[in-house]
């Protein structure tokens, strides 16, 4: 039997840090985490092939939530340094190619991707 105390104590939190959501999300936290690139893969699936748009599991309503705003009040990347998508796929060691085709900022913002 493993006791928790046992175990060695890492310094500092390793985990992803990003800005906060600005609305509720479609899908229960935990939910998203394990699921977010399935549930995208079929939003894609349905929107190429059937020309589905704006349902449940849209690009373009995770980046109007998940774009955080700048001092200046513009919308920053979500793939730029430190903000959502990007922060979490640096953790994970992973790089989805949504951002050569989808805009990083809602619709209105500049259209400028960071890479």
């Amino acid at each position: 039997m493993l006791l928790l105390a046992a175990l060695p104590v890492m310094a500092g939190d390793l985990t992803p840090s990003f800005p906060k959501a600005s609305g509720t999300c479609v899908e229960e936290p935990g939910e998203m985490r394990k699921h977010h690139h399935s549930f995208l893969k079929h939003q894609r699936d349905d929107t190429l092939r059937l020309g589905i748009r704006g349902a449940k599991h849209s690009l373009k309503d995770c980046v109007s939530c998940h774009a955080a705003k700048g001092a200046d009040g513009k919308a920053i990347p979500v793939n730029a340094e430190g903000q959502f998508c990007q922060s979490c796929h640096a953790y994970a060691a992973v790089a989805p190619d949504c951002f050569t085709c989808h805009a990083t900022v809602p619709d209105g913002a500049a259209k400028t991707a960071a890479r």
